[in-house]
């Protein structure tokens, strides 16, 4: 059993290292390639780019509920992972605009179902043997980081090699997808009593709200930062560092997030990772020093590092077990989806018009509302903990 338990293990390990090794290896350079390559102008590439989150707000929770009601998680996870990497090498065949959003299309519409589902088969079997879903998940980090380091640099020897680096790690994922635990066979749920269910639960719309307000930001961080380090005198060598710290120092943070939800709970982890990103926006607000700005990078492996394992933890545990794929899809369809289009989309308005400070104030004020809506949660918690009798 011992030996069972470690290849289920090493599987999910090596499913989310590979992927995010593909997903850094294409995702933070594709901009640069479709400028420098394709010769496609700003509005062409922010429509372009804007397409993943867009589709991911729709499609996400429609893989959940598909894989919930059918039961067929581990079917559905090896499939769209496959047919996304194919996807990617399109960019590769074709050189008109159209076709190019046609390929972002087909590209977002499989991609969007496989953080979820692998989530959600990771969420149910480590939950269920008694092991910490950050020492799994925190091989994504590492994968990301890793990639945007290393093909930084040969994409300078040849920007193609982005897709096929792409290709490679997402059938090696696939494979290794087939090899992941088993889902449990549950009554499979019907659709749309799934749907009013969840829809009827106040914990879980309020966290759903908390996410978007937490999520969103740090995600559109990822395309604002770079403009803020160059703001501040960085180089783009300078970026690419406080990147790699970035995406990195979320490991050890998601390696003690499961010590640290055990002594104080899923809540109150979100909580001090939700005033963690608030302090960094704040702190970004400030037109802090070059020098500080390197540093603070590691503050995203604070506040995502530690989000991360205890909001999915949290939807897994107030959701029911037949819901988990549905509830978690439409957790990262709010968080991926919404939150990361609405801040960058609202932020790029806010940038033309004002300046990158302003931005950051933006991040802030939202982020504060997430903040209290956390403390609101916590207290219904507490509330409940008496009510039932629980110390």
């Amino acid at each position: 059993m011992e030996t069972r338990v470690k290849r289920d293990i090493i599987s999910m390990q090596g499913f989310y290292l590979f992927v995010f090794f593909g997903f850094g290896s294409l995702f933070p350079l594709l901009s640069v390639y479709l400028s420098e390559v394709e010769n496609l102008n700003g509005y062409q590439i922010g429509i372009i780019l804007s397409i993943g989150p867009v589709i991911m707000i729709f499609f996400q929770p429609f893989w959940g509920m598909i894989s919930d009601m059918k039961n067929l998680h581990n079917r559905l996870l090896t499939f769209t992972t496959l047919i996304t990497g194919i996807a990617a090498l399109g960019y590769l065949f074709f050189e008109s605009f159209f076709l190019f959003i046609l390929i972002a299309i087909i590209l977002a519409l499989f991609q969007s179902a496989i953080i979820p589902l692998s989530d959600s088969i990771s969420l149910k079997y480590t939950s269920k043997a008694g092991l910490n879903y950050g020492n799994i998940r925190l091989f994504g980090s590492l994968g990301f980081g890793i990639a945007v380091f290393i093909m930084g640099k040969l994409s300078e020897w040849n920007p193609q090699v982005i897709f096929y680096s792409f290709f490679i790690t997402l059938l090696i994922a696939a494979v290794l997808s087939v090899k992941m635990p088993k889902e449990a066979a549950e009554t499979p749920s019907r659709m749309l009593e799934g749907m009013k269910e969840l829809m009827g639960m106040k914990r879980f719309l309020v966290f759903l709200a908390v996410t978007f307000l937490i999520f969103g930001p740090n995600l559109a961080n990822n395309f604002y930062f770079s403009l803020f380090v160059e703001d501040r005198g960085g180089t783009y060598t300078g970026i690419g560092i406080a990147f790699l710290i970035a995406v990195l120092s979320e490991i050890p943070f998601m390696r003690v997030a499961g010590g640290w939800i055990s002594k104080f709970g899923l809540l109150q982890v979100a909580l001090i990772a939700s005033l963690v990103s608030l302090i960094r926006w704040i702190f970004y607000f400030t037109e802090p020093s070059l020098t500080l700005i390197y540093f603070s990078a590691i503050i995203q492996g604070f506040s995502l590092g530690l989000f991360i394992p205890a909001g999915l933890q949290y939807i897994r545990e107030i959701t029911p077990s037949k819901m988990t794929a549905t509830a978690v899809t439409f957790y990262s369809a709010v968080g991926n989806g919404l939150g990361n289009w609405f801040f960058t989309f609202i932020g790029g308005i806010i940038f033309e018009e004002f300046n990158i400070y302003a931005v950051y104030l933006f991040f802030a004020l939202l982020t504060l509302i997430g903040v209290l809506l956390t403390v609101l949660l916590l207290n219904d918690h507490k509330k409940m903990q008496v009510q039932t009798g629980h110390s």
